[in-house]
């Protein structure tokens, strides 16, 4: 694992973007993980289809922690559509790090979440 892009998954783990309640929500979704205990609750203000702001809550390893945060930070300001076409390439560039088919199925949760979010 390449050190820069660990760091920067630790840093978002210990201290996530975004995490909270957002009180102006429009739609809001809990997914869990339940083979390794992840649970997150996504929550995005969605205004003329843009999304202006995205929060999360829950528990989970690092990798789910810092893929909300960093997932959370990237769809500010992208419409529906934009988001509809990211996919599991587009989070594992946002990590930057190679992940195991366990891992990976944290580092998607968050992914899962907002895609069931703007369907």
């Amino acid at each position: 694992m390449n050190s820069i892009y660990q760091e920067r998954i630790l840093q978002h783990s210990a201290s996530p973007h975004n995490f909270g309640r957002l009180p102006s929500a429009t739609n809001k979704i809990l997914l869990d993980n339940p083979l390794c205990g992840d649970v997150i609750q996504m929550e995005v203000e969605v205004v003329d289809g843009i999304v202006k702001n995205a929060m999360f809550t829950g528990k989970g390893c690092a990798i789910s922690k810092a893929a909300a945060s960093l997932l959370t930070d990237e769809v500010k300001n992208k419409t529906i559509s934009e988001l509809r076409k990211m996919d599991k390439v587009s989070m594992i560039k946002m990590l930057g790090i190679e992940l195991g088919p366990n891992r990976l199925k944290c580092a998607l949760l968050p992914l899962e979440a907002l895609q069931k979010l703007v369907k």
